[in-house]
């Protein structure tokens, strides 16, 4: 019985390590991602505001929904599908 205690409360160690290793490694990419998104709504600020023959920005917002494609009316003779 102790020998199950002693084992079970070292794989509880390394899981305590390896949960902490973890949650460091998440903190460091999330800080990297606010860096990136910053930088990246930084660069569409400079382009929407130097792109006035451009009404396009150089840069897409991905907070909004992708345009919706426009489908042609099908030739006669040819099915949809």
């Amino acid at each position: 019985m102790e020998r199950l205690n002693t084992k079970l409360y070292l794989r509880n160690c390394y899981i305590l390590k390896e949960n902490e290793r973890l949650r460091k490694k998440a903190q460091l990419l999330n800080q990297e991602n606010q860096a990136l998104l910053s930088e990246l709504r930084q660069k569409q600020k400079l382009a929407n505001s130097s792109a006035t023959s451009n009404p396009n920005p150089s840069i897409p917002d991905l907070n909004t929904s992708p345009p919706t494609p426009k489908m042609a009316p099908p030739s006669a003779g040819q099915h949809p599908c």
